[in-house]
């Protein structure tokens, strides 16, 4: 029995998406607090943090391939995934502990070293379970829409994790005026019950969840190989382009929300506020997509929220003092967009690695997805190195009244720059052409080739 035969019971969705809740968690911190606590209690240049994470994604470089390529070669009696997944649990809770607790007793230059292996160290342990997982969550079905159901209920445990990482943010914005030092302890504490509790999750996943069996030894026999079939496949060419600029962003406005709450509209405690909406709204359209996508089309329902993305980011460039209810508004338009991407995108991505499939016999899921957590960490990456620039030209002073050319830069930055990406997207993700009736075919296709005999070079059958 094919896989697109077999139901996805609720009990594997859920199984299959626990551990995401912790690593979303870490993943809402490090990508939209990290920077402010770098900035505003640690006291690093944002220039310099700029440069640690624009360095992370050339270590990305090497690493995200190298993991994809590994993960689709790996033969272990847990399975081709789920071996890494374990692998991972220790690392990136440690890192992300590491990041959040830097020694007192540090010198500026061992704290810039020390945050810097922290980043390296959290992007690395993150690639080691990320590529796995989502691996894993193409393979556990072949049916169209039922991959829309297993990464939205991926996207709606993330986004659980990101609820849990705003409590935390908000506590840790709360307790500002009690100084730096309760920032930092609170920070640790934090942290240690993120990266212990994650952990734990991750391990008890891998040991209770199965993978399919006919896909051992299905991976490319060359590293170079594989990644040429993934740049060349016509079809994942779109997905990757439309992935990495909706997560620009995404990822200039996730870091921004705070800088903005708090310098430009001048309500620093609504900046959870306006992410709590953004993620509630997010949470909750994601039924909504999942059904829709049925109707008009995961390409179409894809492209319409980046549109609607570009006219929502695009209006914050008028943002002025106090102007919370338009913040929050676009919260709510962005937020439900931002379902369709995280639900969509991946399911796409899932079926184009059957087309590649179908034209080499090889199933490459880590090399797909490794390239596709890539381009979503190479996009926050390229954010913080321009944030931590274009502030740092600016001549940003943290915890002080800013000029009015440090609130343009970050009104341009989280208004007119999303705008733009994502208006591009859209218009590149419409020349995807791979709709359900095509995947179809290729399903049936491959279905065939499972049930004929092997044959020689001369179509002979081999007994």
């Amino acid at each position: 029995m094919s896989n697109a035969e077999r139901d996805i019971s609720m009990g594997t969705l859920v199984t299959y998406n626990v551990p995401a809740i912790g690593f979303g968690y870490m993943f809402m911190l490090f990508g939209m607090y990290f920077m402010k606590f770098s900035t505003d209690v640690l006291y690093i240049a944002p220039a310099i943090m700029g440069t640690i994470f624009g360095l992370s994604r050339l270590w990305d470089s090497v690493i995200d391939p190298l993991v994809g390529y590994m993960s689709d070669k790996t033969n272990h009696s847990l399975g081709r995934r789920r071996p890494w997944m374990i692998a991972s649990a220790i690392p990136l809770g440690a890192a992300f502990f590491m990041a959040f607790s830097p020694p007192q007793a540090l010198s500026d230059v061992g704290l810039i070293l020390w945050i810097g292996v922290s980043v390296f160290a959290f992007y690395t342990a993150m690639s080691l379970f990320v590529v796995p997982h989502m691996s894993l969550g193409a393979e556990l079905t072949d049916n169209y829409h039922d991959r829309s159901r297993i990464f939205g209920g991926r996207y709606i445990a993330m986004t659980a994790g990101y609820l849990l990482g705003l409590m935390a943010m908000a506590a840790l914005i709360d307790i500002e005026p009690l100084g730096d030092q309760a920032i930092r302890e609170l920070a640790a504490q934090l942290a240690l019950i993120a990266a212990i509790g994650t952990a734990i999750l991750i391990i008890f996943v891998a040991y209770r969840l199965r993978e399919p069996q006919a896909h051992q030894h299905r991976g490319s026999k060359s590293p170079l190989r594989s990644y040429r079939d993934v740049i060349t496949n016509r079809h994942a060419r779109p997905v990757f382009i439309a992935t990495f600029i909706e997560n620009l962003g995404l990822s200039i406005t996730g870091v921004l929300t705070f800088y903005v709450a708090e310098y430009v509209i001048l309500v620093p405690e609504y900046g959870p506020l306006v992410l709590l909406v953004w993620l509630v709204f997010s949470l909750i359209s994601i039924p909504l997509w999942v059904r829709l996508s049925h109707r008009f089309g995961k390409r179409n329902l894809w492209g319409f929220s980046m549109v609607l993305s570009g006219l929502s980011y695009g209006s914050l460039f008028f943002l002025q003092d106090g102007a919370i209810v338009h913040f929050v508004i676009v919260a709510v338009l962005t937020g439900s967009a931002a379902g369709c991407g995280g639900t969509v995108s991946p399911s796409l991505q899932s079926d184009v690695i059957d087309y590649d499939e179908y034209l080499t016999g090889e199933r490459k899921e880590g090399s797909y997805f490794a390239a596709w957590n890539f381009l979503v960490k190479a996009a926050g990456g390229i954010t913080v190195l321009m944030i931590g620039y274009v502030l740092q030209l600016t001549e940003f002073t943290p915890r002080v009244e800013q000029t009015e050319t440090v609130k343009f830069a970050m009104l341009t930055m989280v208004g007119l720059v999303p705008m733009v990406c994502y208006w591009i997207g859209a218009l590149i993700l419409s020349r995807f052409s791979l709709n359900q009736h095509e995947h179809s075919e290729i399903r049936l296709a491959l279905d065939e080739r499972l049930t004929k005999p092997p044959t020689d070079i001369d179509g002979k059958t081999v007994t």
